[in-house]
C-alpha cells in the first residue's frame, strides 16, 4: 500500500496572513446573524453591514480553511443549465431574471475586488472550456449561441485556437468566455472577510453553531461558550452543513474535490502554458480543471476522496490527466496536494431557500461556487432587506432532501468509478486528437 500523501495547500502556503477574529465569549444579540464565513455569509455579510444592519458572523473553523479557501480560484459566469434550460425550466420571465443574475457573478466578485483593494492576484483573461469530443463541441456551440443571443461575448474556439491558448493538443476545439478569470481563493475570501469587518460586521472564528432554536422574538443560535440571537438568520454552511439543520444538510451531497500543484514551471514552458492567463475546465464527465497560478505553477484539479490523508493512488488520475493534457511537462514534479468538499445538488444548480420566517439559506454551487456563492451572499441579503421573492431574480425553492442521502458517499464513489470508465470508454472510441 502507497504511503499517505503531504496534505499541504498552495493557496496556504502562498496568501498573505488573514485577519484574526476572536471566538464568541458572550451572548451578543444582532439584527441578522451568518452562519458560515466563506464566500456566501461574507458576501451576505458585508451587504448587510454596508446597508446598515448590525450583522453577526459564526465560523466553525478558521477563515478560509474549508472550501472557500481551498477550491480551484476559478470565477466562472453561469451556473451548469445553459440560458435556454433555466427559461424552460423557470419560465421566460423568471428564467431570464435568473439568467441575467448568474451571469452577473465574475463582474460582482471583480467588483468587490477592486472596491475594497482585495489583494488576491485576480485576473481577468477569461475561461476556456476546452472540448474533449466532437459530441461536446457541438454542446459547446449551442451554449456559445445561446449566450451571444443574449448579448455575452463568448466564442468558439478551433483546435488549433485551443492548442495556442492552452498549450495541449489533446482537444478538438472549445469555447472562450472572456467575463471570466481567476483569483488566489483564500486570498479572496480573507479580503471579503477584512471587508466586512471593516463595515460594521461582528466577526467570530473557531465557533461552531451548534443549536438552532426559534423564539418569540426571532432566533437564538448557540455555541459552546454563548449564544447569539437575532430576528434573521442565514445559513451558509454549504457542503460543510451539519446538525444545526439537519434537513438542509440532507439536501446536497458533500463531493470530494482535490487538487495537485506542479514546481514552478521553467520560463520556456511557462511561455506555452495558458500563456494567456486564463483558467480551463475541460467536459469529461469527470471533468479536470487548470490553470498556472502567479509562481508559475500548474494546479490540477478533479474528483477526489473522501479520507482524510489520501495515499498516492488517490491522485495517479490527476498525474495523468497531466501527462496526457501536458506531455512537455514530463519530469516536473508535483509540490502540493490538498483539496475539498463540493456541494452537488440532484438538479446540478444553486439553491436558495427559506425553510421558516426569518431563516435563510443558500447553497450548492456544483463547482462554481466563487462567482456564485458571492452572488448568492448579494441575494441573501437583498431578501433580509425586504426584497420580495419575485424581484431577487433567482428562485426561492422548496427544501428537499436528498433520497437515501445516508448512502450518499457509497453512491458518489460508485458514481465516480462509473463515470471514470465511461470516460475512458469514450477516449477509446473517439479519433486521436492531431498531436494528442
Amino acid at each position: 500500500m502507497s504511503a499517505p500523501l503531504q496534505v499541504r495547500s498552495l493557496w496556504e502556503a502562498t496568501a498573505a496572513p488573514g485577519p484574526e477574529f476572536a471566538a464568541l465569549a458572550a451572548p451578543v444579540s444582532a439584527q441578522a446573524v451568518v452562519i458560515g464565513a466563506g464566500y456566501t455569509g461574507l458576501s451576505a455579510a458585508l451587504h448587510l453591514a454596508r446597508a446598515g444592519r448590525d450583522v453577526v458572523v459564526l465560523e466553525a473553523a478558521r477563515i478560509g480553511e474549508r472550501a472557500s479557501g481551498l477550491n480551484g480560484g476559478q470565477v466562472i459566469p453561469g451556473v451548469k443549465d445553459d440560458p435556454d434550460e433555466l427559461q424552460e425550466r423557470f419560465g421566460a420571465g423568471p428564467g431570464a431574471r435568473m439568467v441575467d443574475t448568474v451571469a452577473g457573478g465574475p463582474d460582482l466578485v471583480f467588483d468587490l475586488i477592486r472596491e475594497h483593494a482585495i489583494a488576491c492576484d485576480a485576473t481577468r483573461t477569461g475561461w476556456i472550456q476546452p472540448a474533449t469530443s466532437e459530441t461536446a463541441l457541438r454542446q459547446l456551440q449551442r451554449r456559445v449561441r445561446q449566450w451571444q443571443q443574449r448579448g455575452a461575448p463568448l466564442r468558439m474556439l478551433s483546435a488549433a485556437e485551443v492548442a495556442a491558448l492552452t498549450g495541449s493538443s489533446r482537444y478538438c476545439g472549445g469555447l472562450l468566455d472572456p467575463r471570466g478569470g481567476t483569483v488566489q481563493p483564500l486570498a479572496y475570501v480573507r479580503g471579503l472577510a477584512r471587508a466586512a469587518a471593516a463595515a460594521g460586521a461582528r466577526i467570530f472564528a473557531r465557533t461552531a453553531a451548534l443549536r438552532l432554536v426559534k423564539t418569540t422574538t426571532g432566533w437564538e443560535v448557540g455555541t459552546a461558550a454563548a449564544s447569539a440571537a437575532a430576528p434573521v438568520v442565514i445559513l451558509a454552511t454549504n457542503a460543510y452543513t451539519d446538525s444545526i439543520s439537519d434537513t438542509l444538510r440532507r439536501s446536497v451531497v458533500p463531493v470530494p474535490s482535490f487538487q495537485v500543484a506542479t514546481q514552478p514551471l521553467p520560463a520556456s514552458l511557462r511561455a506555452q502554458i495558458l500563456p494567456g492567463g486564463q483558467a480551463a475546465s475541460d467536459t469529461w464527465r469527470l471533468l479536470r480543471y487548470f490553470r498556472v497560478e502567479s509562481s508559475g505553477r500548474l494546479v490540477m484539479g478533479s474528483r477526489g476522496t473522501y479520507a482524510r490523508a489520501p495515499r498516492l493512488a488517490a491522485v495517479k488520475h490527476h498525474y495523468r490527466a497531466v501527462a496526457e493534457i501536458f506531455p512537455q511537462l514530463d519530469g516536473i514534479g508535483f509540490e502540493y496536494h490538498w483539496g475539498g468538499m463540493v456541494a452537488v445538488t440532484p438538479d446540478h444548480l444553486p439553491h436558495l431557500h427559506e425553510p421558516a420566517p426569518g431563516l435563510l439559506a443558500g447553497l450548492g454551487y456544483n463547482g462554481r461556487g466563487v462567482a456564485m456563492a458571492t452572488v448568492m451572499g448579494r441575494l441573501l441579503a437583498r431578501r433580509v432587506l425586504g426584497a420580495p421573492a419575485d424581484e431577487l431574480g433567482f428562485p426561492i425553492t422548496p427544501l428537499k432532501p436528498v433520497a437515501l442521502h445516508a448512502f450518499s458517499r457509497l453512491g458518489v464513489r460508485a458514481t465516480v468509478q462509473y463515470l471514470r470508465l465511461a470516460d475512458a470508454l469514450t477516449a477509446r472510441r473517439q479519433p486521436r486528437v492531431a498531436g494528442a
